[in-house]
């Protein structure tokens, strides 16, 4: 099966669909500038996750905690080629200054969310785009995603990060509505292209 990845309003588009192309999956993208940031709002969304789940930043003592819930949830991204997550390795999920992780902790101390933000500086300031965000099925629809983000958003935010980007399959409701309660907007559509083979 042959793939192709690009944007909805691509010209290649209806000329690919014309050839016995069709769409086989939707993502997105999305951006949130720090002017339109509110800060009180995000915090109050860290604040109130579940009784006794904490969160903060992750560190090189949670390596072993990252990969295992990296593990236990890699095979719950919806979407395609385009939003498909690889499983980390041990580089992958140390968080370094340009690679920032996030996670939130039940009361036992497990792991149960996460999110990974790679930091760039360029002539214009700082941008983060977030890498993946994932919550472990157990814990799912308790605000966990949108906690980790929040997290993420204003510790960045605070050190001078302007831009920040994020994604995901339209497919994925828990991400958009996440990313909505933040105060992404949606500003790009992507589609996955497939034909069989000949």
């Amino acid at each position: 099966m042959a793939t192709k990845v690009m944007r909805a309003d691509s010209p290649q588009r209806a000329e690919l669909e014309a050839n016995g192309w069709s769409v086989a999956a939707r993502s997105f993208g999305a951006r949130l500038d720090a002017d339109r940031i509110d800060e009180s709002r995000l915090r109050r969304l860290v604040e109130q996750v579940a009784v006794g789940v904490s969160v903060r930043p992750l560190d090189d003592r949670d390596v072993d905690a990252v990969l295992a819930l990296d593990s236990a949830t890699g095979g719950d991204y919806p979407g395609s080629v385009a939003t498909r997550h690889a499983l980390l390795d041990r580089e992958g999920a140390t968080p370094t200054p340009a690679r920032r992780g996030f996670g939130a902790f039940g009361p036992d101390g497990e792991l149960v969310a996460m999110t990974f933000v790679d930091v760039e500086t360029d002539g214009d300031g700082s941008a983060a785009e977030t890498d993946f965000t994932v919550v472990h099925r157990a814990w799912r629809r308790r605000g966990l995603a949108v906690a980790v983000k929040a997290a993420s958003v204003l510790a960045l935010s605070a050190e001078g990060v302007t831009r920040f980007r994020t994604g995901g399959s339209a497919d994925n409701a828990g991400i958009i509505r996440a990313n909505t309660v933040l105060g992404y907007v949606r500003d790009e559509e992507w589609i996955t292209l497939e034909r069989a083979a000949d």
